[in-house]
């Protein structure tokens, strides 16, 4: 008898063992697969004619808006064929939905409802798809049952489920819902504590945030919009329940903050709070938004928010890095032509004028209705008179506030059209240069334009 080596024997028992997990799988696919579509159908039950009879009965009843006598041919598919299609539970949805908006007795109404929440149950029980029937059917709930008192704490369990199963993939009308069960909750029947409150504030948010970050990728300004305007709902229903202000932030968050920098969830926190009770001149929320843009958040209203403060601080440098940030991440023209006028001022006040109107032009590229603007150009013509004085004629000289006058006129700034045209020449000064009004002169120095000769008229 020919023996085996030990190593060979291994070797044919670990390539069972793959064969065997490679059949397992193959098993677990299909078996999924026929549960996934099982009610990809049409799926018919043995008398198929009758079952075509009551699809066609409750669908023309939908049709002509008859829910009521929609029901029996309904009940008749779910009974004998609950496994026909998909469809099938849409429909049933549909029909308990409209029947239990217009029913006004609170019982029967009631009574709908719990009809609505089992076609619910029965789809998951015959066709699967939890996770999105269990987004569906929350959502139904709540719109029924959130006034409800003897509901709520059902309502919120349901809801602490399917964020439990769906994670930050929960569909975006479950978004405030939530929140506002959670708040309905607290004052209707105060039975969340503060972290209770807070652990449910942070998976809304968590959810929120990933969103928001797949509607930059895809650059897609309604979903961002919309998202943000939720974000704002959702802190704003947080605050009504729990007292969150700079007072609470200092107290409770801050000491956590100090104690790890890169908890960058926590940061989010301090910085939408103290925002909101508008304490942002605290030294905290500047750190708390450095630790989130240090997170990867581009974010541009929290950049732009960052980057001025820093700018109001004198930071000049950080606020530029930070000010070119934003101009990459706005996502609407006047968004940026609004971050490049800030990194334009910082040229000025680094007395790069020439480099500062590039800027400031980049600026009216993306939005030539930023008037702010043509103002910040006037008022770089208007200062440029020593710099740009050949001290040879008052006349030449006096061009830079011709220049300046007619970015104000373009700005609509009337106040510093009228300061202008004050500093324009005088009749007498262009009478001794032979000059006469309407004439096209250059200014040189850096600014470099031509202007039409004006004067300020009777001295």
């Amino acid at each position: 008898m020919m023996l085996i080596s030990e190593k060979i024997l291994t070797m044919l028992i670990k390539a069972m063992k793959h064969k065997m997990q490679f059949i397992l799988t193959v098993v677990l696919a299909v078996i999924a697969g026929v549960a996934y579509s099982q009610c990809k159908g049409p799926n018919w039950p043995e008398d198929k004619a009758k079952a075509e009879e009551q699809v066609a009965l409750y669908g023309d009843a939908m049709r002509s808006g008859n829910y009521r006598g929609a029901t029996a041919g309904l009940q008749w598919m779910l009974t004998n064929a609950p496994k026909w299609q998909t469809k099938l539970y849409i429909d049933g949805a549909e029909i308990y939905d409209k029947l239990a908006e217009k029913e006004a007795d609170p019982a029967r109404k009631q009574a709908l409802v719990d009809s609505l929440m089992w076609i619910f149950d029965e789809r998951i029980k015959n066709c699967g798809e939890e996770q999105n029937v269990m987004n569906r059917k929350v959502y139904a709930n709540y719109r029924y049952n959130i006034k409800n008192k003897e509901k709520l704490k059902g309502l919120l369990d349901m809801f602490d489920k399917v964020y439990e199963m769906s994670g930050t993939n929960v569909t975006d009308v479950n978004l405030v819902a939530f929140m506002t069960t959670v708040q309905a909750n607290t004052i209707t029947l105060k039975n969340l504590t503060e972290d209770e409150i807070f652990s449910r504030y942070d998976k809304i948010m968590s959810a929120i945030e990933a969103k928001l970050k797949v509607a930059h990728e895809k650059q897609n300004q309604k979903d961002i919009d919309k998202l943000k305007g939720y974000k704002d709902v959702v802190n704003g229903q947080l605050i009504k329940i729990v007292k969150v202000n700079c007072e609470f932030v200092k107290a409770k968050l801050a000491p956590k903050f100090r104690a790890n920098p890169d908890d960058h969830a926590l940061a989010r926190k301090i910085f939408g709070f103290m925002l909101a009770d508008k304490c942002t001149d605290d030294p905290l929320w500047l750190e708390a938004g450095e630790s989130i843009i240090k997170s990867g958040e581009k974010d541009f209203g929290l950049v732009k928010n960052i980057a001025l403060k820093h700018l109001a601080n004198g930071k000049y440098d950080r606020a530029e890095e930070l000010f070119k940030l934003a101009s990459t991440e706005a996502d609407k023209p006047e968004d940026k032509s609004e971050v490049l006028v800030y990194l334009g001022q910082i040229e000025a006040k680094k007395g790069n004028k020439a480099v500062a109107r590039d800027v400031y032009r980049q600026a009216l590229a993306a939005n030539p209705n930023n008037k702010e603007a043509y103002e910040k150009i006037g008022d770089l013509y208007y200062t440029s008179f020593d710099e740009c004085a050949k001290k040879v004629s008052m006349a030449e000289d006096r061009l830079v506030y011709i220049a300046a006058y007619d970015m104000y006129a373009r700005s609509g700034d009337a106040h510093k059209m009228a300061q202008a045209k004050a500093q324009f020449p005088s009749t007498a000064e262009i009478f001794e240069l032979s000059w006469k009004e309407g004439d096209a002169k250059r200014i040189g120095c850096w600014i470099q334009e031509g202007v039409t000769l004006r004067t300020r008229g009777k001295e």
